[in-house]
């Protein structure tokens, strides 16, 4: 367990999520708070936590002048950036209610949402993004104020055109003073309403309080010791709940700074400049890094791809010893050598700086793990949901089980129900779905328990191993039930491997819908003597008969019924904007299944389509 230390301010202290920042000025005013890129300067500039509170003053000032009702909704639309935090804290001081918007989310959802939860203010990042979203946003409905970060000409001439439409630099006073904090708050008070996904449907808010994400972050810091010198590199979306508590609260609660990434294109140069000693990642980043890494060495071969599997091999070995489940081994002996010349280089990469990178909102692959870890690099995976705020588990580092998703975090209960089902009781279980009662009676039962829809074991040590996913699992017509998942995520660690999804349900035998990566295709389409550009070197035999095998040896450690009899091949990546895939890029199953219906009758009637 991670210990207390002096700068950690308790629950008690902080009282709400507006509490814990105002604590957090006062307790280190002139620390290093926040840390961007100026795109004017060139440079990264950071401010302190008295500046940033100074700011925060302003925005609460220019909230307060609109008259929002307490307990009213507000929205906020922006990539990462300092602005975020002024404008959630501004609301949540004043007694509003946060509800955060994914940038790349299809302007049709996030006006279901602003309609579904009232609100009536809304930040944007730009002029582009509010005149998309205008166009199916009712005048007359809630949206009483819109404000726009950008300072374009096109955003001055919106402004003239609605007058709803604010440029932020306008709408804030010069100078507000300092931060009012305000007194008797509600901790069990309603903090934000966080849409899901909709992977099957229209997204569901969950409504959560100041308490369930203040309790999550501390319970977080009981398992992940986290100190004043710790640098948090933020690239998850803030609307993604996880970055949201564990890169945004919890770093406040423990005084370390964040600094916000440009973008992931860009995540590897900020990841030298920035040299973080934190990341919360999903695994998508660390099968990226993987990929880059495979590439390498597919390409250099040799005694360099043997120096590397030397090192990994002998680093997840040191690794296992240093947690008590394995003897120690003369080839620990190399490990000084190896991590000088092979595994500091590839670090390096990463900002040579890592103390912990955290992985969570969907499974992290083993064998990314083996590597990742095996190169020194300390992954510990988590679990959790938005509706659990989100963490319900994670690895503490000096008792990391990479295949498991941990072990609570302090105050969490968990238990298997019904159908291998995994129950969580605590203090971030959530009050309830927005304006739909039916739903949450659905998922929190009388007891208080919240069903997942999670399989999971439970071994001796409290680590919970997640099995399968009960709404998931794919049923043949032979009555054999077969959990996808893993599959798609062994599939898709193939650098050709862009987005994969496994069909079969109600089907004799699994096939796959497969996208293919477009620089990889160029070169894999040549070295079958075909033209990469034509379209119908998809379907040729050679390219189906590769793929297969690849797709086979992917699959080589799996029980004998992940066998994917027939693929179909495209070049369309599945994008929010055509509703195939959620903002967090799960896949709409349904969805996808309805666009390839006709390449999916043709898997189960006469083999591949394309």
């Amino acid at each position: 367990m991670g210990a207390y230390h002096e700068n950690l301010i308790s629950l008690d202290e902080a009282g709400t999520l507006d509490g814990l920042f105002a604590c957090r000025i006062r307790r280190s005013p002139e620390r290093e708070a926040y840390r961007f890129y100026d795109k004017d300067s060139k440079d990264w500039l950071s401010v302190t936590w008295a500046e940033i509170g100074r700011e925060v003053a302003r925005w609460q000032a220019a909230m307060r002048a609109e008259h929002a009702p307490r307990g009213g909704r507000v929205a906020i639309q922006l990539r990462n950036c300092p602005e975020w935090v002024m404008f959630d804290q501004a609301a949540l001081s004043l007694g509003l209610v946060t509800v955060p918007l994914y940038t790349d989310d299809r302007p049709d959802n996030i006006a279901y949402i602003l309609k579904e939860a009232d609100v009536n203010i809304l930040l944007v990042q730009d002029a582009g993004r509010w005149r998309r979203l205008a166009e199916v946003v009712a005048d007359d409905g809630p949206l009483k104020r819109v404000l726009l970060l950008d300072d374009s000409d096109a955003a001055r001439a919106l402004a003239e055109e609605d007058e709803r439409v604010r440029i932020v630099a306008d709408w804030l006073p010069a100078d507000a003073g300092t931060l009012e904090r305000r007194t008797g708050a509600d901790p069990k008070a309603l903090a934000s309403i966080v849409y899901t996904s909709g992977t099957t449907g229209r997204p569901k808010g969950v409504m959560l309080s100041h308490h369930n994400m203040m309790a999550v972050a501390h319970g977080g810091l009981t398992l992940l010791d986290c100190y004043q010198e710790d640098v948090f590199l933020s690239f998850l979306p803030l609307s993604h709940t996880l970055e949201r508590t564990a890169g945004y609260y919890l770093p406040v609660m423990a005084g370390s700074c964040v600094a916000y990434a440009r973008s992931v294109a860009q995540l590897g140069a900020d990841l030298l400049e920035v040299r973080p000693s934190v990341l919360v990642a999903v695994p998508r980043i660390f099968e990226r890094v993987y990929g880059r890494i495979a590439d390498q060495m597919e390409a250099k071969g040799g005694i360099t791809r043997a120096l590397f599997d030397l090192t990994v091999r002998i680093g997840w070995r040191r690794f296992e010893h240093q947690q008590g489940r394995a003897s120690w081994s003369p080839g620990n002996l190399l490990w000084p050598l190896l991590e000088r010349i092979v595994a500091s280089k590839i670090t390096a990469k990463l900002g040579g700086n890592i103390r912990a990178a955290i992985s969570g909102g969907a499974a992290l692959n083993q064998e990314i793990a083996r590597v990742c870890i095996g190169l020194g690099v300390p992954i510990v995976q988590g679990y959790g949901l938005t509706e659990t705020a989100p963490i319900v588990s994670a690895n503490p580092l000096e008792d990391n089980i990479p295949s498991s998703v941990g072990v609570p975090i302090r105050g969490v209960q968990v238990r298997i129900g019904d159908n291998e089902e995994l129950l969580v009781k605590g203090p971030g279980v959530m009050l309830g779905y927005w304006n739909n009662h039916a739903a949450t009676a659905q998922v929190i039962d009388p007891d208080g328990w919240l069903h997942t829809g999670d399989q999971a074991r439970i071994d001796a040590t409290n680590h919970i191993f997640i099995t399968g996913r009960i709404k998931d699992i794919l049923v043949l017509s032979n009555g054999e039930k077969i959990p996808p998942g893993d599959m798609e995520s062994a599939i898709a660690l193939d650098p050709l491997v862009e987005q994969v999804m496994v069909v079969g349900e109600g089907r004799p035998y699994l096939t796959a819908l497969v996208v293919l990566e477009g620089d990889h295709w160029a070169a894999f389409a040549q070295q079958q003597g075909l033209d990469p550009l034509d379209a119908a070197s998809l379907a040729d035999p050679k390219v189906h008969s590769a793929v297969s095998r690849r797709v086979k040896a992917a699959l080589k450690d799996f029980p004998g019924y992940a066998k994917i009899r027939q693929l179909h091949l495209s070049l369309e990546p599945w994008t929010v904007d055509e509703g195939l895939v959620t903002p967090t890029l799960k896949i709409k199953r349904n969805k996808v299944l309805e666009r390839y219906d006709g390449a999916v009758q043709a898997m189960y009637t006469g083999g591949p389509a394309n």
